[in-house]
């Protein structure tokens, strides 16, 4: 139960993997699981976003995407100045 990182994980010739990817983690991580999906990083054309996991649209994710799947323990919270952040403790609930 970690964190998934997939980079580079569609294209134009590779537009399946995505969704067979999602069946796949649909099926041991709950569809409000969230997801960071962050295009273009380090470029002019930037975006991160955070949606979850049964909402993910594979037609949004391409070569330039890098998804980041949370595990059980990841949240979502929002900050003080209205941001919204995505973390996960380091440590798992004993028991």
């Amino acid at each position: 139960d970690l964190v998934l990182a997939l980079y580079n994980p569609g294209s134009r010739s590779r537009t399946w993997q995505v969704g067979k990817a999602m069946e796949l983690l649909l099926e041991y991580r709950a569809p409000q699981t969230p997801v960071v999906v962050a295009r273009d990083v380090g470029g002019a054309a930037e975006s991160v976003r955070i949606v979850a996991l049964g909402e993910l649209d594979p037609a949004e994710v391409d070569m330039r995407t890098i998804l980041l799947v949370g595990s059980s323990q990841t949240r979502v919270v929002r900050r003080g100045d209205g941001e919204e952040i995505v973390w996960t403790p380091r440590r798992y609930p004993e028991g």
